[in-house]
């Protein structure tokens, strides 16, 4: 009776693992919804748009609020999207028009999902205003599509393509520091439409200078401060669409960020 009871016991803890792992497996990719202790940045209204996020106020800025990123029919699903085709940064003039959460983040679980309607389509999603995950369709280098930019190279074979919505699941954990030194960098780990891309990444600084995001203007990139940011989309004068843009707060201690 003992014997039978172990087994079955051993039995459930098997089958509950199992359940666990597909649980954990199927909370990454496009569609997911938010979880009921995530706080929905975007969900496809205009009225969601304008009390999480503002214009960033970047040395570039260019536009004024409210915001003009147009809210338009999703081209493929039922609901609505929003385009980042901000007249202000016309002919690729990245800091013009970028827009950037009210409220800035230490550690967290992020979800976005994208959709570029023309080839060369340019955006990126930026972990606290600093570090950004390429949105670049056609390029497959350092600086391409799911890159970690100039930090990793681009998972381009996981792109869904032209014409489709895609999805950046995301674990990041900010740069640690300690009597005003950075003792541990910031950590990413990203799932690429449901595939994990990078594990555990560390990112070394800001790239694309002073009006890329915050600190960008800082020893070359270099100098990164202890102060949270907000999660930023970039405006590059082309259709890319966002929806579905989910935050969860974390407190992650140790430095490990793999889901």
């Amino acid at each position: 009776m003992k014997l039978k009871k172990i087994k079955l016991t051993r039995l459930s803890a098997i089958v509950a693992g199992l359940f666990l792992t597909i649980s954990a497996s199927a909370q990454v990719g496009v569609g997911t919804k938010a979880p009921k202790d995530a706080k929905v940045l975007f969900d496809g209204s205009k009225k969601s748009l304008h009390k999480n996020w503002t214009y960033w106020e970047g040395p570039r800025l260019a536009a004024e609020l409210p915001i003009k990123w147009e809210i338009v029919k999703d081209p493929v699903d039922k609901g609505t999207a929003m385009d980042s085709n901000d007249p202000a940064a016309a002919g690729g003039v990245y800091g013009a028009a970028d827009i950037v959460t009210k409220k800035k983040y230490k550690d967290f679980r992020l979800h976005v999902e994208f959709f570029i309607k023309d080839e060369g389509g340019n955006s990126g999603v930026y972990l606290q205003n600093r570090y950004e995950i390429q949105v670049l369709d056609g390029d497959k280098t350092k600086h391409g599509m799911g890159a970690v930019i100039n930090e990793t190279e681009s998972p381009y074979e996981l792109y869904n393509g032209l014409g489709k919505w895609n999805s950046y699941d995301i674990v990041f954990r900010a740069a640690r520091f300690e009597d005003g030194e950075r003792s541990e960098k910031a950590m990413v780990t990203l799932y690429f439409n449901g595939k994990k891309a990078h594990t555990n990444q560390t990112i070394n600084q800001v790239w694309g200078g002073e009006n890329s995001g915050l600190d960008g203007g800082n020893d070359g990139g270099k100098g990164i401060t202890d102060q949270p940011g907000g999660i930023k989309l970039q405006a590059e004068g082309h259709h890319v669409l966002y929806r579905n843009i989910w935050i969860k707060e974390l407190e992650l201690d140790e430095a490990d960020t793999d889901f």
